[in-house]
């Protein structure tokens, strides 16, 4: 039974990766900030779906979920977190406390968990997904609009691909998933697609991962997307 590791679960396409996962047959570990965000994971998830805590942000947390699950190997990781950053905001109008907040969130935060997390994952054969957004794409930033998110997202392209080369010894694939625009709390009621379209199509293509061992950036239909 393939083993998943998908942190930030609690709703919207994290939650939904983790339900079409289980359903799959995965055996899913998925992670909350707190317990107050437990109640949509448990309810349809399945026995298949076990809950632990943390909080990407905090380096304390992220060494706290790494040595409670020290011993225990993961075909899969996933991490899925991430905010909008301060509305209607530019690097004129942004504090710097607001940004820092913002960077470490959608970038570092991800990327250190990674790194705490990385012995964990399966040698040669695994996985590290990041969630990003097509936003992040540097070459596809033709219109502007929304420019701190899509920093912080380009920041997170650019920590996940050094990432990818520093462990490149360890044979992991290191992907960074764009989700579609998709209809939750943060995507909007307007948004393209449902979280069930979103989280099948990430599972294939991490499923497709599996067995191609190909890096790179690929949205939820598996096509490839620019830096």
């Amino acid at each position: 039974m393939a083993k998943a590791l998908i942190v930030g679960a609690s709703r919207g396409v994290g939650l939904g990766l983790a339900r079409e996962l289980a359903s799959r047959g995965w055996e899913v570990t998925a992670t909350v900030r707190d317990q107050s965000g437990a109640a949509a994971l448990e309810k349809g998830s399945g026995a298949g779906v076990r809950i632990e805590t943390v909080d990407t942000a905090d380096a304390a947390s992220g060494e706290a979920l790494r040595d409670k699950l020290a011993g225990e190997s993961f075909d899969l990781l996933l991490i899925n977190a991430g905010v909008g950053g301060p509305a209607g905001k530019n690097p004129r109008t942004v504090s710097r406390d607001e940004f820092a907040d913002l960077m470490v969130t959608n970038a570092l935060g991800p990327v250190r968990l990674a790194e705490l997390l990385s012995k964990q994952v399966t040698p040669r054969t695994g996985v590290v997904g990041f969630m990003t957004s097509q936003l992040g794409s540097v070459a596809n930033n033709t219109t502007g609009g929304t420019e701190l998110y899509r920093a912080s997202k380009a920041a997170l392209n650019s920590l996940a691909r050094s990432f990818a080369a520093r462990h490149k010894d360890k044979g992991l694939t290191v992907l960074a998933l764009h989700p579609g625009w998709v209809r939750t709390d943060m995507g909007g009621a307007n948004a393209a697609i449902d979280v069930e379209t979103s989280a099948k199509g990430l599972a294939q293509v991490i499923e497709r991962a599996q067995g191609d061992r190909r890096d790179g950036f690929f949205d939820y239909k598996g096509e490839t997307l620019p830096w």
